[in-house]
C-alpha cells in the first residue's frame, strides 16, 4: 500500500465546495458530549478549508443507528460544539444528502461551514451504497477523508464517494498514514512490538505480519497464556485458545528461524476468580508463568516480567504497542499495563500506541502527552499492523 498521499494542501480549495468525513462518534450522555477530544482532533483540517476559502462540507456517522432516524444519534450537538470552537456558525442539514443538503450546500459562500446529518441514518452507508456515495458526491467538488478510526470500513462516505471526486486526506489521517506507515515500512532499529488483550484470535495476522518486520515481539495480556501453554506450561484457569495453540507454536517457530525475539511472560499475577465488578477488590499473588497452579487465572503480569519487558523497550528506536497486559480497568491488575506505559513515556524512541484499550490507558495514566503518536481508530491501527490495504486510505491520491 502506498503511504504516501495527497492531502489537503496539495490541492486548491478556495471557493470549491470540500466534502469532509470527519470522525464524530463521540459519547454524549442526556443529550450531551461527555469527551469532544474527536472534534478537536478535526479542527486543525477544518480550520486550515475555512481559512483558505473553502465551502465545508463536514460528515461523520454516530453511533449505530442501522439505518433508522433516531434524534439520540444526531449531530446537532455536534455542529453546535463546533460553532463554539470555530467562533462561527456551523449549519446543520436535517438530512444526509437529500433536498435540505441539497440546497444548503449550494447556496454556502468562502468559508461557510455546514454538518450533514448521521450517515448511518441511511441504510445504504454501510452497504457502501453507490446512490447514496453518488448523492454525497453530488454535493461537492473535492472529498477530504479525516477520519482514521473508520478507514477499515469502506462505507459511502468514507471510500465510496471517492469513486466520484478527487480524494486527498486532512491532516488526521495524514499524521496516522505517515507515522504508522514509516514504522512498518522502515522503522528506525531495533524495532519492538507489544501485543496485549484477550485473545490470541483477534491478532493471528498481526503476529504473523510483524514477525517479517520486527526485532523483538512481545506478548502480554490473555493471550500470553495460549502462547505459556503451547510452551507444554500449566495454566490453570487462565484464558486459553486451545484451537490456537499450534498457530503459537508456529508463531514461536517462525520466531526462531527470523531470529526475532519474542518475549512471554515469566511470572505472572493470579487470582482463584476475575474480579466482579471488573474494578471491585480482588486478593492477587504472583507465581512463575510456567507454573500456574489449577483454579487459578492469570490476569496481569508479574513484577519479574514488567522488567523484562521495559528492558527490551528501553533499547529500542521504534516500538508499537497494541492491546492492555492485564485486567486494567482493575486498579489491582492495572501494574503491567502501567508498567508498559512508563516504559514507553521513558523511551527515547518513536513510540506508537494502536488505538484501543493501549490508548485509553495511555491517556487515563496521563503519559499521552509523552508517546509520539497515539492512533485515534483501534480496529483501523490493527489492520493498519496486520499490513492490510485500508479502503479510506486506498482511496485517496497518491503523491507523484
Amino acid at each position: 500500500m502506498n503511504y504516501n498521499k495527497k492531502s489537503i494542501e496539495d490541492i486548491e480549495v478556495a471557493g470549491k465546495r470540500v466534502l469532509c468525513r470527519c470522525d464524530f462518534n463521540v459519547p454524549t450522555k442526556n443529550g450531551v458530549i461527555t469527551s469532544d477530544k474527536r472534534i478537536v482532533a478535526a479542527m486543525p483540517t477544518i480550520k486550515y478549508l475555512v481559512d483558505h476559502g473553502a465551502r465545508v462540507i463536514l460528515c461523520s456517522h454516530m453511533g449505530k443507528p442501522k439505518g433508522e432516524w433516531k434524534p439520540e444519534l444526531s449531530l446537532k450537538v455536534v455542529a453546535a460544539r463546533i460553532s463554539e470552537l470555530l467562533g462561527k456558525e456551523v449549519i446543520m442539514a436535517s438530512d444526509v444528502a437529500g433536498e435540505d443538503s441539497q440546497a444548503k450546500a449550494a447556496a454556502l459562500k468562502d468559508g461557510d461551514v455546514m454538518l450533514l446529518e448521521n450517515t448511518r441514518y441511511i441504510k445504504g452507508e454501510t452497504k457502501n451504497d453507490p446512490e447514496l456515495s453518488k448523492a454525497l458526491a453530488s454535493l461537492a467538488d473535492v472529498f477530504v477523508n479525516d477520519a482514521f478510526g473508520t478507514a477499515h470500513r469502506a462505507h459511502s462516505s468514507t471510500a465510496g464517494v471517492a469513486d466520484y471526486l478527487p480524494a486527498v486526506c486532512g491532516y488526521l489521517v495524514q499524521k496516522e498514514v505517515s507515522i504508522m506507515g514509516k514504522a512498518l515500512a522502515n522503522p528506525e532499529r531495533p524495532f519492538v512490538a507489544i501485543l496485549g488483550g484477550a485473545k490470541v484470535s483477534d491478532k493471528l495476522n498481526v503476529i504473523n505480519n510483524l514477525l517479517e518486520k520486527v526485532d523483538t515481539l512481545i506478548i502480554g495480556g490473555g493471550m500470553a497464556y495460549t502462547f505459556l501453554a503451547a510452551k507444554g506450561y500449566s495454566v490453570g484457569d487462565s484464558l486459553l485458545d486451545e484451537s490456537k495453540i499450534d498457530y503459537c507454536k508456529e508463531m514461536m517457530a517462525k520466531a526462531e528461524s527470523k531470529g526475532v525475539k519474542l518475549l512471554l511472560p515469566i511470572d505472572t499475577v493470579v487470582a482463584d476468580s476475575f474480579p466482579n465488578p471488573i474494578d471491585g477488590p480482588i486478593e492477587t499473588k504472583t507465581v512463575p508463568a510456567d507454573a500456574i497452579p489449577d483454579g487459578e487465572q492469570g490476569l496481569d503480569i508479574g513484577e519479574k516480567t514488567r522488567a523484562l519487558f521495559a528492558d527490551a523497550v528501553k533499547n529500542a528506536k521504534t516500538v508499537v504497542w497494541n492491546g492492555p497486559m492485564g485486567v486494567f480497568e482493575n486498579p489491582t491488575l492495572a501494574k503491567g499495563t502501567i508498567a508498559m506505559a512508563q516504559a514507553l513515556a521513558d523511551s527515547d524512541a518513536t513510540t506508537i500506541v494502536g488505538g484501543g484499550d493501549s490508548a485509553a490507558a495511555c491517556e487515563q495514566l496521563g503519559f499521552a502527552d509523552k508517546i509520539t503518536h497515539i492512533s485515534t481508530g483501534g480496529g483501523a491501527s490493527l489492520e493498519f499492523l496486520e499490513g492490510l490495504e485500508l479502503p479510506g486510505i486506498a482511496c485517496l491520491q497518491d503523491k507523484e
